[in-house]
């Protein structure tokens, strides 16, 4: 085949040994006087041409040249990579989670250059039919931000995912409440268990799964303080949690609350039966205060607590347990409380909450009380003579 260029063809050349066109111009010269060439192949000359163009197009606009074969792949391993560095742990299993099981296998093989807002929005209203609003919004962040970081070093001119909306998915599990009898059955049915103490000081109290986990001892007061006037009843204090740093999570989330007599005699107990654990255990167990650990001492992990949890309510009347999880004992201490009358306010910092929206809105499941106070002032203004 002839290698003469057209008229008007430019750096335009077939290459023999590539088997392709190769399209190329020169934009002048660096600082050193080296000349820039800016090449590109394709199987015809006008796909050599256009690629030309593109990066001709992306020099101009000053934007340093990826390769072409960069993809969505590419992108979001390298932000897994580097993006998350400082972030909890737990964060960065989500998100791992999410792109290896959703954005990869979808739209890896995509090159990043040519992905398009429309071929975002596809793809997640494909995944809206099955997946809960959400994960279809953990999924979108994560790509947004492996793209904006791709864009942020020159990877791609801008990111088309930012121009995306996420779609509405399906309804979650919603989480409910046990109801009073429920809750004596889960009781019942817990005692003898390993998560005997655990359920009743979760569902008496109403502290966070995360909370219970990092609750030590030495923030447990069972015998209370009965030196001060008024005397101290037994309490604990939820100063610290599992999150990233140990902190609770929110300011008025850090709170000390009384203990029920059921959760102080249950305590007790607990702390006998840790201590003969501590034995059989040996040189295996690693001690870290914790009131609610691992056969060995270690932070209980919140899948196994939900494996007990759900092994624990087996036997319980009336209970489902495979359709619970720990975290609604919190739900149900909420409920409980406002079913007898509990004021808002006082639930709310009861539970740590910075205010009652949440409060009314999430955690209170049970009918409420019906409200009098309206109807018995009225009826106090406008007496009326009782008929003869």
């Amino acid at each position: 085949m002839s290698t003469r260029r057209s008229r008007g063809d430019g750096g335009l050349y077939w290459s023999e040994t590539r088997q392709r066109w190769i399209a190329a111009a020169s934009l002048g010269s660096d600082p050193s006087g080296k000349r820039i060439m800016k090449r590109a192949s394709g199987k015809t000359k006008t796909e050599a041409k256009n690629k030309l163009k593109e990066l001709i197009r992306d020099y101009e606009d000053g934007l340093a040249l990826a390769p072409s074969g960069y993809t969505v792949a590419n992108a979001v391993n390298d932000w897994l990579a580097y993006g998350l560095a400082g972030r909890d742990q737990g964060t960065v299993d989500a998100c791992t989670s999410l792109s290896r099981i959703h954005i990869i296998p979808a739209l890896g093989a995509r090159k990043l250059r040519d992905l398009s807002a429309e071929d975002v929005d596809k793809w997640l209203g494909k995944l809206a039919q099955t997946l809960s609003t959400r994960t279809l919004e953990g999924i979108h962040s994560c790509l947004n931000r492996a793209v904006k970081r791709a864009m942020a070093r020159d990877k791609v001119k801008r990111n088309v995912v930012e121009l995306c909306s996420v779609p509405k998915g399906q309804p979650g599990r919603p989480s409910k409440a046990l109801t009073l009898a429920q809750a004596e059955a889960v009781l019942t049915a817990a005692e003898r268990t390993s998560m005997h103490a655990y359920i009743v000081v979760a569902l008496l109290t109403g502290a966070r799964t995360e909370e219970m986990r990092a609750l030590t001892w030495d923030h447990v007061f069972l015998r209370g303080d009965p030196e001060t006037d008024p005397p101290t009843p037994p309490y604990m204090a939820v100063w610290r949690s599992v999150r990233s740093g140990g902190d609770t999570k929110t300011r008025k989330s850090r709170r000390t609350l009384a203990l029920p007599a059921r959760c102080v005699e249950v305590l007790w107990q607990h702390w006998e039966d840790q201590g003969w654990d501590r034995l059989a255990a040996g040189d295996t167990w690693e001690e870290h205060q914790l009131v609610f650990c691992s056969a060995v001492g270690k932070e209980a992990d919140a899948s196994h607590v939900r494996r007990a949890f759900r092994a624990a309510l087996k036997n319980a009347n009336g209970v489902n347990a495979a359709e619970w999880t720990p975290r609604e004992l919190r739900h149900s201490f909420v409920s409980l409380l406002s079913d007898r009358g509990v004021p808002l306010e006082e639930i709310s910092r009861l539970v740590g909450h910075s205010g009652t929206a949440v409060t009314e809105e999430v955690y209170r499941k049970q009918i409420r009380p019906v409200i009098q106070t309206g109807a018995v002032v009225m009826d106090g203004i406008f007496k009326r003579d009782p008929k003869p």
